[in-house]
Protein backbone atom coordinates (compact mmCIF):
# COMPACT_ATOMS: atom_id res chain seq x y z
CA UNK A 1 0.00 0.00 0.00
CA UNK A 2 2.85 2.46 0.88
CA UNK A 3 5.22 1.16 -1.79
CA UNK A 4 4.72 3.80 -4.33
CA UNK A 5 4.60 6.56 -1.87
CA UNK A 6 8.54 5.68 -0.69
CA UNK A 7 11.03 8.83 -1.40
CA UNK A 8 14.84 7.91 -1.18
CA UNK A 9 16.41 10.28 0.14
CA UNK A 10 20.01 8.91 -0.11
CA UNK A 11 21.36 5.52 -0.55
CA UNK A 12 24.49 3.27 -2.45
CA UNK A 13 22.51 0.32 -2.33
CA UNK A 14 22.13 -2.07 -5.24
CA UNK A 15 18.31 -1.49 -6.96
CA UNK A 16 17.46 -5.14 -5.35
CA UNK A 17 18.31 -4.23 -1.74
CA UNK A 18 16.47 -0.62 -2.14
CA UNK A 19 13.32 -2.59 -3.02
CA UNK A 20 13.73 -5.14 -0.41
CA UNK A 21 13.93 -2.25 2.25
CA UNK A 22 11.45 -0.18 0.28
CA UNK A 23 8.96 -3.32 0.89
CA UNK A 24 9.92 -4.20 4.03
CA UNK A 25 9.05 -0.53 5.52
CA UNK A 26 5.70 -1.27 3.28
CA UNK A 27 4.84 -4.07 5.12
CA UNK A 28 5.77 -2.99 8.70
CA UNK A 29 3.55 0.05 8.08
CA UNK A 30 0.69 -2.41 7.08
CA UNK A 31 1.38 -4.56 10.56
CA UNK A 32 2.11 -1.93 12.75
CA UNK A 33 0.98 1.71 13.56
CA UNK A 34 2.46 4.55 11.98
CA UNK A 35 3.69 5.83 15.29
CA UNK A 36 4.73 2.09 16.39
CA UNK A 37 8.79 3.13 15.03
CA UNK A 38 10.67 0.52 17.56
CA UNK A 39 8.47 -2.24 16.07
CA UNK A 40 8.23 -1.32 12.57
CA UNK A 41 12.78 -0.74 12.83
CA UNK A 42 12.74 -3.76 14.47
CA UNK A 43 10.72 -6.02 12.15
CA UNK A 44 12.86 -4.19 9.12
CA UNK A 45 16.13 -4.61 11.25
CA UNK A 46 15.47 -8.53 11.77
CA UNK A 47 14.17 -9.08 7.90
CA UNK A 48 17.57 -7.45 6.72
CA UNK A 49 19.87 -9.92 9.07
CA UNK A 50 18.07 -12.79 8.18
CA UNK A 51 18.34 -12.07 4.52
CA UNK A 52 21.49 -9.99 3.84
CA UNK A 53 23.55 -10.84 7.09
CA UNK A 54 23.93 -9.70 10.73
CA UNK A 55 25.09 -6.29 11.85
CA UNK A 56 21.88 -4.08 10.15
CA UNK A 57 20.90 -1.25 12.00
CA UNK A 58 17.58 0.69 11.35
CA UNK A 59 16.50 4.17 13.01
CA UNK A 60 12.87 5.40 12.16
CA UNK A 61 11.25 8.22 13.04
CA UNK A 62 9.83 11.75 12.22
CA UNK A 63 12.51 13.98 13.82
CA UNK A 64 16.16 12.79 14.04
CA UNK A 65 19.74 13.66 13.15
CA UNK A 66 22.10 10.99 12.50
CA UNK A 67 26.21 10.31 11.51
CA UNK A 68 27.15 6.81 10.79
CA UNK A 69 29.83 4.49 9.54
CA UNK A 70 28.48 1.70 7.29
CA UNK A 71 30.04 -0.65 4.93
CA UNK A 72 29.97 -0.29 1.15
CA UNK A 73 26.83 -0.81 -0.40
CA UNK A 74 24.87 -0.95 2.47
CA UNK A 75 23.09 2.36 2.96
CA UNK A 76 19.65 3.85 2.29
CA UNK A 77 17.76 6.26 3.65
CA UNK A 78 13.99 7.15 2.60
CA UNK A 79 10.95 8.46 3.64
CA UNK A 80 7.03 7.54 3.72
CA UNK A 81 5.24 10.20 3.95
CA UNK A 82 6.51 12.16 7.13
CA UNK A 83 8.61 9.29 8.12
CA UNK A 84 11.86 8.90 7.73
CA UNK A 85 13.78 5.87 7.55
CA UNK A 86 17.72 5.18 8.10
CA UNK A 87 18.88 1.29 7.48
CA UNK A 88 22.79 0.92 7.61
CA UNK A 89 24.80 -2.27 7.94
CA UNK A 90 27.35 -1.94 10.62
CA UNK A 91 31.26 -1.97 9.96
CA UNK A 92 33.73 -3.11 12.33
CA UNK A 93 37.59 -2.03 12.85
CA UNK A 94 39.55 -4.58 10.52
CA UNK A 95 42.50 -3.68 12.80
CA UNK A 96 40.92 -4.64 15.93
CA UNK A 97 40.61 -8.56 17.50
CA UNK A 98 37.91 -10.92 16.63
CA UNK A 99 36.16 -9.92 19.69
CA UNK A 100 35.96 -5.94 19.11
CA UNK A 101 34.33 -6.92 15.36
CA UNK A 102 31.29 -8.35 16.91
CA UNK A 103 28.48 -5.93 15.78
CA UNK A 104 26.15 -5.70 18.91
CA UNK A 105 22.64 -4.92 18.29
CA UNK A 106 21.17 -1.83 20.39
CA UNK A 107 18.25 -2.64 22.22
CA UNK A 108 15.35 0.30 21.48
CA UNK A 109 14.09 2.57 24.61
CA UNK A 110 11.36 4.20 24.90
CA UNK A 111 11.44 7.71 25.86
Amino acid sequence: MFEGKAVIDDTDMLQPMQKDAVSLAAKALDVFDVTDSIDIACLIKKEFDRLYGPGWQCIVGTNFGSFVTHSHGCFIYFCIGSLAILLFRGTADPEAGAEANRIVAFEAIKA
